[in-house]
């Protein structure tokens, strides 16, 4: 790791130095080229006089070419001040904290655990994945006691043995397991309490057992009230071969997004990199490693997302953290989506949970046929911000999973799950 650090720092010296001299030459070329300008002044003022008849008054006293030339000057730099602060050049001349980000320079000095947080990413970004003979996908369970839904899960796992793994985190009571496939999986757990940080703690825990097994290349957060939308061959080939993590991710300006940011978290995090999405993701290995490798954002929105913060606001770190982490630290390897149905078309504070009224097999085909995932904005406007679902460049399917769904619903899911090829 310190040699990582050595590396990032002489790096950063070395760029510091390369700006430098091309600032210098920048500005060596601009003043011998406004110094010609200038000096070539009296003649283009000269000619005009001629021009309108002032032929008599051969010269201009110095004195007013003083004051030509100073006017001129002044107008140049306040010019070169107000419009060319995103040049490098401009930046190092007046060392103006006004200047935005522009390429190859920073616009700050990073902190010392900025530096060391981003040369850890980066050198995990770069490192090709891990295949293994046996890929697996490790199912995540975040619950409070014993599962509802475990028939179902039983039946979707039933025949794929060797290619899941299933780890249970129950936060208020020790689960009652009825599944094979459960029995021996809980985790050490935590108390949890909703929109605490102890949410995204308990998160952490169940990505950090999941990389224990070296086989588990993909990892999928699930809730108590989840159930699968399709069979387990589709889902396994749908996470294994994309080629990004699915994690939602949308700009929301209003209260209850960007309205939640407290600049306590400055610098590392801006209003600007603020993002919001729902919690439940599903992440490649390489993403989960680099989770379990942060600890400055994690203490940032520890500290500073949670409910009833300066001013009655209330942050959930669950809906914010690590949207905005991947947003900053890889934008381009997230799918800005979730695989996981919510329906939150009753515009309250939960979205709409379904009984077993609710349960036909149009639901199931139309949850399953989505093809752009939807959110509103929560300022007046109400904005609708559309994310089409591209899976490896190609528009597909969006969901593999749903949630909110009663206990009294398993019956009819089996029944649907068993005689439908809708899953």
């Amino acid at each position: 790791m310190e040699a990582l650090v050595a590396r990032a720092r002489a790096t950063t010296k070395a760029l510091r130095s390369r700006a430098m001299t091309m600032a210098k030459s920048f500005l060596s070329t601009t003043v011998a080229t406004v110094r010609n300008h200038l000096l070539a002044w009296p003649q283009r003022i000269s000619d005009l006089l001629i021009m309108f008849g002032t032929r008599k008054r051969s010269q201009i006293k110095r004195p007013i070419w003083t004051i030509l030339l100073v006017s001129v000057a002044s107008i140049f730099l306040t010019a070169v001040y107000f419009y060319l602060p995103r040049s490098s050049a401009s930046c190092f001349l007046f060392d103006s904290e006004a200047c935005g980000a522009y390429e190859g320079v920073a616009t700050r000095e990073l902190t010392d655990s900025e530096t060391e947080s981003k040369v850890v990413v980066k050198e995990l970004l770069k490192t090709p994945p891990v295949h293994t003979k046996n890929p697996k996908i490790a199912f995540l369970f975040l619950t409070p006691g014993t599962l509802p839904f475990e028939k179902l899960w039983h039946a979707f796992f039933q025949g794929h043995e060797g290619r899941f793994s299933v780890y249970v985190h129950a936060s208020k009571e020790k689960p009652t397991h009825v599944s094979r496939y459960f029995v021996g999986r809980d985790i050490h757990s935590e108390s949890v309490a909703w929109g605490r940080i102890s949410m995204v703690e308990a998160e952490r825990r169940l990505l950090a057992n999941g990389l224990l097994d070296p086989d588990n290349q993909h990892f999928v957060l699930l809730s108590e009230s989840c159930v699968p939308v399709r069979h387990f061959e589709f889902v396994y080939n749908y996470l294994l071969y994309a080629n990004v993590s699915f994690l939602d991710c949308f700009v929301d300006p209003g209260p209850h997004g960007n309205g939640r940011y407290i600049e306590h978290m400055l610098p590392e995090v801006e209003i600007k990199d603020f993002r919001k999405g729902s919690q439940w993701f599903s992440l490649k290995r390489r993403h989960a490693i680099i989770v379990m490798a942060d600890n400055l954002y994690f203490t940032k929105f520890k500290h500073y997302c949670r409910p009833n913060m300066e001013g009655g606001r209330n942050c959930y770190a669950d809906e914010h953290y690590l949207q905005t982490f991947f947003h900053m630290i890889d934008p381009g390897g997230i799918a800005n989506w979730s695989v996981t149905y919510v329906d939150w078309s009753e515009g309250k504070w939960h979205p709409r949970s379904f009984a077993a009224v609710d349960i036909t097999h149009d639901l199931l085909v139309k949850i399953s046929s989505v093809t752009e995932c939807p959110h509103y904005t929560s300022d007046a406007q109400r904005t609708l911000v559309i994310t089409p679902c591209i899976w490896n460049g190609l528009q597909r399917p969006c969901y593999l999973f749903a949630r909110k769904f009663y206990p009294e619903t398993q019956e009819k899911l089996l029944k649907l799950f068993s005689n439908f090829t809708t899953f």
